[in-house]
């Protein structure tokens, strides 16, 4: 049987693309993709070797930015996603940086969400700046003040939809309007919902960013990340600092991920039925100040949620009267639920932000970001849910 090729795969529905995607089988006829731990590659003669690494030739060079079974994932991620083009690297973050230092030179601005992953602020603010790349932060769901944001120098703009952790939404076409509008790139940061419940990319986006780390690896086993766009600029611009600079991601880690994405929109809507059922849950809680979750008709974006997702995602958040203390009381009790600031697992986890994964913010940052003492973030994994509820209750 042939491999489907990019015009097949165009006419597979999303979970054939997400199980056949970007598979180019050996002479040894393998079903499942094999794993190429090769740092290097030989050259049938020296004319061939200089012709790859000229680029008159394509193949593989050297796994820094060449390999093949990393190849396979950025092309089924890319099939997923419906873009021409992907970059895998390390890690989320590198994607990030990958991103902004393949596209933005000295000078360049850039309109940011203040609702993102703290690492994405300090990146930002305290290392970027350093190039002189600097950064305004607005609010997610404003879209007035992303307008009012823009100058002259403004290159990219950039967010979480939804947001972590308050799960905050922007309206993403709107958002690519004024974008485009004045010239520049809108950068959405896909993680909570994936390809297989939002494609930004339809929606007007110019770049979608991953950490695969999360619900595309599913089971907590590698870290990742990956960058899907347009060959002209993911393909040239952030390949180019992958070659040069190197946030490369391994082999394993590439086939790793590729059996997530087998069973990624399975998984995701299994997180989204779990997370329904805690969040409603939650809502009754007297202990409970405030439920963040899209999937309920108390967010004030519900109906936004509903419009650009297919589903609303497995990440919950609430509020804790009592404040830090009545949190990490909550969070102590546990017996099942992982005390990891990780998310995207088959197994449900729970932290504390404002100690955790926005701990670094100052308290003002925190504050500007509607990070409470009181927060705690659930990502709902695929326990029985009255299992989950009940580890839950411990702590109430």
């Amino acid at each position: 049987m042939a491999d489907p090729d990019d015009t097949d795969l165009e006419q597979f529905g999303f979970a054939t693309r997400a199980v056949r995607g970007g598979q180019h089988r050996t002479n040894e006829g393998e079903n499942s993709e094999p794993i190429f731990p090769t740092s290097s590659y030989v050259f049938s003669s020296a004319a061939e070797a200089a012709a790859r690494f000229s680029g008159e030739q394509p193949g593989n060079i050297y796994s820094r930015f060449t390999n093949p079974t990393v190849r396979t994932f950025e092309e089924r991620l890319a099939a997923m996603e419906g873009a021409e083009c992907c970059v895998a690297t390390a890690s989320g973050m590198s994607a990030i940086t990958a991103t902004c230092i393949g596209l933005l030179k000295t000078g360049d601005h850039i309109v940011s969400s203040r609702s993102i992953f703290g690492s994405t602020t300090l990146l930002f603010e305290n290392f970027l700046g350093k190039l002189g790349i600097e950064t305004t932060f607005v609010g997610l769901s404003d879209l007035s003040a992303w307008e009012q944001a823009i100058r002259p120098q403004t290159k990219l703009l950039f967010l979480e939809t939804p947001s972590n952790p308050l799960t905050e939404l922007v309206d993403i076409a709107a958002l690519a309007t004024i974008a485009h509008r004045s010239d520049c790139l809108l950068v959405v940061d896909n993680c909570f919902c994936t390809p297989a419940l939002q494609q930004p990319l339809a929606l007007g986006a110019d770049i979608v960013i991953h950490s695969a780390t999360k619900y595309l690896d599913g089971q907590g086993r590698c870290v990742g990340g990956a960058v899907c766009g347009t060959r002209d600029i993911v393909g040239d611009s952030v390949y180019g600092f992958l070659r040069t600079a190197g946030p490369t991601m391994s082999a394993f880690s590439a086939w790793v991920f590729l059996k997530g994405l087998e069973t990624l929109q399975l998984r995701m809507y299994a997180h989204c039925e779990n997370a329904i059922a805690l969040a409603q849950w939650l809502e009754q809680q007297a202990v409970v100040i405030r439920v963040y979750f899209p999937g309920l008709q108390s967010h004030p974006q519900h109906a936004l949620a509903k419009q650009q997702q297919t589903g609303f995602g497995g990440v919950v958040s609430f509020e804790l009267k009592g404040g830090k203390a009545a949190a990490w009381k909550l969070i102590d009790a546990t017996r099942m639920i992982s005390i990891t600031a990780n998310l995207g697992d088959a197994k449900s986890t729970i932290t504390h932000p404002a100690t955790t994964t926005h701990g670094r913010l100052s308290p003002e940052q925190r504050q500007a970001a509607g990070i409470s003492d009181g927060l705690i973030r659930v990502a709902v994994g695929l326990e029985d849910i009255e299992d989950i509820k009940a580890d839950l209750a411990r702590g109430m």
